[in-house]
C-alpha cells in the first residue's frame, strides 16, 4: 500500500485538476455543488478511491492529491463543519488530531509488532503440526485468518505468504495467494484491533461486542475461499511435513507482542470506561502501544528499518482517513439496504 514512483503520475494532475474545476462550475451556476443529487464532496473523495484502485503504483501520490484537492474545494466553496475558509480546515484538523495520532501511532506499532511475531518464528513452526493432506493448506489459512484478528490484515497477509513459501518450498499457486489475502482481510472483520476501520470504531468508544458479529460472515467467506484455495495448491504443490521441525520459539517475542496488545487494551477500556472525557483530547492508545515498545527495547531490539516503508503506507492510509472525515455525512440517506 506504498508508493514507490518519483513524481505524481499524470492522473493525479488530472483528478487534481477535476477537483478544482467542478465545484466553480457548479458554483457559478447558481445551483447546490452537487451532482445528480449527490454532493461533489462524496465524488471528489470516490474519484481519489478509484484513482487509488487503477494506480496502484502510485497509491501514495493519488492519495495525497486527493487530499489538497477535497482540502481546497471544502475552504474555497463548502467550509467545514467548524467554519468557513483556513480557519474551518484549522478547527476541522484540531478535532481530528488525536484520531489521526492514535492510527499513526498503532500502524507503526503494530508494523514492529508484526516483525516482533515474524521473528518468534512461530510462523515457521507451525506448519509441521499441520496434515500433509489439503488440510494442511487449509488450517493455514484458518491460522491466517487467526492472525489477523489481531495484527493488521496487511501483517497477517505477509505472515501467511512467509509461511506458504516454507510450506511448500516455494512453489505457492495464485490461487493460494489470493486465499491468503482473502482470509487475512476476513479475520480483522470482527475485531477491533484487527483491522483499521474497526480500530476507529473502537477509539470512538464503540464497544468491541458490536463488530464481532462480522464474524458470521467472515468465517463463511473463509470457509469457501480457503477449501478451494487449499485444493488447488495441494494439486499444485502438496505440504512439505517436516520443514523447520528443529526450530525453537523465541518466547520473549511472543512475551513482547502480547505486552503491546494488553497496554492497547487495557489502556483503551480504562480511557473509554473511567476517563471518556479525556479520550478527545490526546491519543492514549498510540502512546500506550508505543510506550510498550519502548520498554521491551532491553528485551529484543524492535525493527526499526521496517519503519520507513511502513510510513509510506501509514500517510497513505491517514490521507484516505482525513478525506473520510471531511465528508458531510448527515447528508447521506438513511441506512437501508439499497443504501448498502
Amino acid at each position: 500500500m506504498s508508493a514507490h514512483p518519483s513524481h505524481p503520475p499524470s492522473t493525479g494532475r488530472a483528478l487534481l485538476a477535476l477537483g478544482l474545476l467542478l465545484p466553480v462550475s457548479a458554483f457559478a451556476a447558481g445551483s447546490l455543488p452537487s451532482v445528480g443529487g449527490i454532493p461533489l464532496d462524496f465524488i471528489l473523495f470516490a474519484l481519489t478511491l478509484l484513482g487509488v484502485a487503477l494506480f496502484h503504483n502510485a497509491t501514495l501520490y493519488v492519495a495525497l492529491v486527493g487530499l489538497v484537492t477535497i482540502s481546497a474545494y471544502k475552504v474555497l466553496i463548502t467550509g467545514f463543519k467548524t467554519g468557513a475558509g483556513v480557519a474551518g480546515l484549522v478547527g476541522h484538523l484540531g478535532h481530528e488530531w488525536v484520531t489521526i495520532a492514535n492510527l499513526f501511532c498503532l500502524l507503526t506499532g503494530f508494523a514492529l509488532l508484526a516483525r516482533h511475531f515474524e521473528k518468534s518464528h512461530v510462523p515457521v513452526i507451525l506448519p509441521k503440526y499441520l496434515p500433509d493432506d489439503w488440510k494442511g493448506g487449509f488450517l493455514m489459512l484458518v491460522m491466517v485468518f487467526v492472525l489477523s484478528s489481531f495484527l493488521d490484515n496487511i501483517a497477517a497477509a505477509l505472515i501467511g505468504g512467509a509461511m506458504a513459501h516454507q510450506l511448500f518450498k516455494a512453489r505457492v499457486h495464485i490461487g493460494y495467494l489470493a486465499a491468503i489475502v482473502a482470509a487475512s482481510n476476513a479475520g480483522g472483520a470482527g475485531s477491533v484491533v484487527g483491522d483499521t476501520t474497526t480500530t476507529m470504531m473502537w477509539i470512538d468508544g464503540v464497544s468491541p461486542l458490536n463488530v464481532v458479529h462480522a464474524y458470521v460472515a467472515a468465517a463463511v467467506a473463509l470457509v469457501i475461499s480457503a477449501y478451494f484455495g487449499a485444493k488447488q495448491q495441494h494439486a499444485y504443490s502438496p505440504i512439505i511435513k517436516h520443514a523447520h521441525a528443529h526450530t525453537k520459539v523465541d518466547k520473549a517475542r511472543i512475551g513482547i507482542v502480547a505486552l503491546i496488545l494488553v497496554f492497547a487494551i487495557i489502556t483503551n477500556i480504562v480511557i473509554n470506561v473511567k476517563f471518556s472525557a479525556l479520550a478527545d483530547h490526546f491519543p492514549f492508545i498510540g502512546v500506550a502501544v508505543w510506550a510498550a515498545i519502548l520498554l521491551s527495547i532491553p528485551v529484543r531490539r524492535p525493527d526499526w528499518e521496517v519503519l520507513p516503508e511502513n510510513f509510506k503506507g501509514t500517510v497513505f492510509l491517514l490521507s484516505l482517513v482525513t478525506c473520510a472525515s471531511m465528508m458531510p455525512v448527515e447528508q447521506l440517506p438513511p441506512a437501508s439496504a439499497l443504501a448498502a
